[in-house]
């Protein structure tokens, strides 16, 4: 298995309005991806985010609710997962203990056919085994790729996790698919190893030629590695482009919470090239956002300047702790808590200023300004949206069974730790610090999301009741045909599921 020239002109993989849905939640919501031939492309999110189940549909052992899978232009969809020519590398690797590392590589060679060349009497290819002296081969080449050269005979259970996680690899690429797909392959092992695997991956990808789609939640790793990076949460991507513009350009708040450390505020756009922030106004380098209009920004650690004497901001040092290479210091400022690094010190309870160059603030559109439904009048005073039904101020206008949409501001929502003193109950999937207050996102059971700014801190996957005052709830009328169209997507959502289901079922059988 030489060492091949990558052409990354045209997509091997084609991800297709893919959707996935177990027992009514959406775990991957209407996915569009492709993948160029050769690349090392990173599935990267938070536990929960859907990247695995993704992962498994490429390689054929989940069936898409919806959508479609394309390799090389063929429709894989519905392929069993022998046939599409893509190997798996699992987390917990699967070897056999009962076999050497030559024969665990072997495994599979010797259950492969390849064709001959030729036709049997009906017209049909005829295929063979690999010989004996094919396989041996095949075995000690990739041995030597994965560093094994000399473990051939050695017994699995005589090897370090990172021996085994490269025999897992060998036996996956021996068989030389198109895609090998690795599902948190390195999870199992302690961080220096980690670490020298990661390189080693990268070496291995770079010498096989062959395209490597990798699932992790560690940032590191997906930064390190990878061509291009696919950021996930909740089901849905939210970036996807190479690490450097990743992290220097990340797309909304998520990503740029999720990748490295960040400081994320909230601010508003003056002008082209001007936004406020922190009650004083700054250059930066972004454009074509409205007058006045509020956003996003994000400002990393390292492009904070700090001086004795003059800057933007006035702050005073809270914490600070040795790095290695840097200090990293918390400095609060105009009432949000900045994560300073620098390779200077500074003492904690000393007034420092602050200054960001324009290349330093990224300008990030508002994922949302207001919470918005599309709810049904339950009764005079009831209204039924978000997966729960609320209180709310009728002027006498709105009549049981009237479709509306309904908005409330993000700083009228009460969190409660008790769900049962709310409305509805949910759970808290992000968290973000936005200076004098959090900005929450929580998920109802009905799949509904609601944002939310309180003073108070929320970890991730705390369950929470909502409660929201009738008079915070605006309310308006809006076309019936709104409403069918949402009842029918849930419709044809729940149809879909309730097809593939009858399809595995009767496949099992």
């Amino acid at each position: 298995m030489a060492t091949v020239t990558r052409e990354k002109f045209d997509n091997i993989i084609e991800i297709k309005n893919v959707t996935k849905v177990f027992d009514g939640i959406t775990v991957v919501d209407n996915v569009n991806l492709a993948v160029r031939r050769g690349e090392f492309v990173t599935l990267l999110g938070p536990s929960g985010c859907g990247k695995t189940t993704l992962l498994r549909m490429i390689a054929g052992f989940e069936l898409p609710t919806a959508g479609s899978i394309f390799l090389e232009k063929q429709d894989v969809t519905a392929m069993p997962p022998h046939l599409r020519p893509i190997n798996t590398v699992f987390q917990k690797y699967a070897l056999f203990p009962h076999l050497n590392v030559f024969k665990n590589i072997a495994f599979g060679l010797k259950l492969k056919r390849i064709p001959t060349g030729e036709l049997d009497k009906k017209g049909k290819p005829v295929y063979r085994k690999f010989t004996k002296d094919e396989i041996a081969e095949k075995v000690e080449r990739v041995l030597k790729l994965v560093g094994l050269d000399a473990y051939g005979h050695r017994d699995i259970t005589g090897l370090s996790g990172g021996q085994q996680q490269r025999v897992a690899i060998a036996r996956a690429i021996v068989c030389e698919p198109k895609v090998l797909l690795l599902d948190e392959p390195l999870g199992a092992l302690d961080l220096k190893m980690r670490k020298d695997m990661q390189s080693e991956l990268a070496a291995m990808h770079k010498n096989i030629g062959i395209t490597f789609i990798y699932v992790t939640h560690d940032q590191e790793e997906a930064l390190t590695m990878s061509d291009k990076v696919v950021v996930m949460t909740d089901g849905a991507v939210q970036q996807y482009g190479t690490p450097k513009k990743i992290y220097d350009e990340p797309a909304n708040a998520f990503v740029a919470d999720f990748i490295g450390e960040s400081n994320i505020l909230s601010g508003v756009m003056k002008k082209d090239f001007c936004v406020e922030f922190c009650g004083a106004e700054f250059k930066c380098l972004d454009k074509g956002f409205g007058k006045d209009e509020r956003v996003d920004l994000v400002v990393r650690p390292e492009d904070i300047a700090i001086d004795a004497k003059r800057g933007m901001l006035e702050g005073k040092v809270v914490s600070t702790v040795f790095k290695g290479t840097y200090y990293e210091m918390e400095i609060l400022a105009a009432d949000y808590q900045f994560t300073v690094q620098n390779t200077v010190d500074r003492a904690v309870g000393e007034t420092v200023w602050l200054s960001v160059e324009p290349n330093g603030i990224h300008i990030m559109k508002k994922l949302k300004t207001v919470n918005e439904f599309i709810g049904t009048v339950v009764d005079e005073t009831l209204v039924a949206f978000g997966g729960g039904e609320f209180e709310f101020v009728n002027d006498g206008t709105y009549q049981k069974g009237d479709a509306v949409r309904v908005k409330v501001p993000f700083d009228k929502i009460e969190l409660t730790d008790d769900e049962e003193d709310g409305s509805v109950g949910a759970n808290v999937t992000q968290t973000f610090y936005k200076g004098s207050y959090y900005q929450v996102q929580v998920y109802t059971d009905d799949d509904a999301d609601f944002f939310i700014d309180t003073v108070d801190e929320w970890d991730m996957n705390d369950r929470v009741g909502i409660k929201i005052k009738p008079e915070d709830i605006a309310v308006e009328h809006t076309e019936s045909t709104e409403l069918e169209h949402a009842q029918a997507a849930d419709a044809a959502d729940a149809s879909a599921q309730a097809e593939t289901e009858k399809e595995e079922t009767e496949g099992a059988e």
